[in-house]
């Protein structure tokens, strides 16, 4: 049976997908975004090992809370870098009806799963770092291809699609930007929905933890009214 590294649970999570989810947080991620608050997910470590079967039987307990609009999300780290668990997991998910949610940046490993892993997914949270190959490549340190090959992937087979942008201010805090963005999404299919994340300074201190170094200090947190502001002009017209 194919096991998988789990970083962390959140069983009742209520910003992941709709309703209350039974949030998975797997290790795993080839993306080095400068915003990450969660590096200890980035190597793939062999931490809380655990087969789909037995995370199944835990998820189950919960499902008197999920109701009719909650599930299950994965997340990460990026599920996508552990496509045979996650593949796995998401088919017992479905045999329980219980809603899937994938929150993802589109980067991962074994591409030829993802159709599969689509097949068994509700609903995709899909993570825009930066809507040019240039900035893109600044944000992550990764090259675009992928996010966008998988992008069109969820094109093709319609998921519903929410979008997700986290606003750094300094880099893309801007009306410019969120112009950009917004004539970007709109030839995105099936988007119920569009948020933009304001970047915090939760993570810094896990930097210090590990030894890495932080690459945004001294970036203040995203202000509310400043977001605000900015989905303002998102959601016009």
């Amino acid at each position: 049976m194919v096991k998988g590294s789990i970083d962390s649970v959140e069983t009742m999570g209520l910003v992941d997908g709709p309703g209350i989810r039974y949030v998975v947080f797997l290790q795993g991620c080839k993306l080095r975004c400068l915003f990450c608050h969660n590096p200890e997910t980035w190597k793939m470590e062999e931490k809380n090992m655990t087969t789909a079967e037995e995370l199944i039987d835990k998820i189950k307990r919960y499902k008197n809370y999920f109701g009719k609009e909650g599930g299950v999300t994965f997340s990460g780290g990026d599920p996508l870098c552990q496509p045979e668990f996650l593949l796995e997991c998401l088919k017992q998910c479905k045999q329980e009806g219980i809603h899937t949610c994938l929150d993802t940046s589109g980067v991962g490993c074994n591409k030829e799963l993802y159709p599969e892993i689509l097949s068994y997914t509700d609903l995709v949270i899909l993570d825009i770092k930066a809507v040019t190959p240039e900035a893109y490549k600044k944000m992550t340190g990764y090259p675009m291809k992928d996010f966008s090959e998988f992008l069109e992937l969820c094109q093709k087979l319609e998921k519903k699609l929410w979008l997700r942008q986290v606003i750094v201010p300094g880099i893309n805090d801007t009306e410019e930007y969120i112009l950009e963005l917004k004539k970007y999404i709109k030839n995105i299919k099936n988007v119920e929905r569009v948020e933009l994340l304001p970047y915090h300074l939760y993570g810094v201190e896990k930097y210090k933890k590990l030894g890495i170094s932080y690459r945004l200090d001294g970036v203040p947190a995203m202000k509310k009214e400043d977001l605000d502001k900015l989905n303002q002009i998102l959601q016009e017209n």
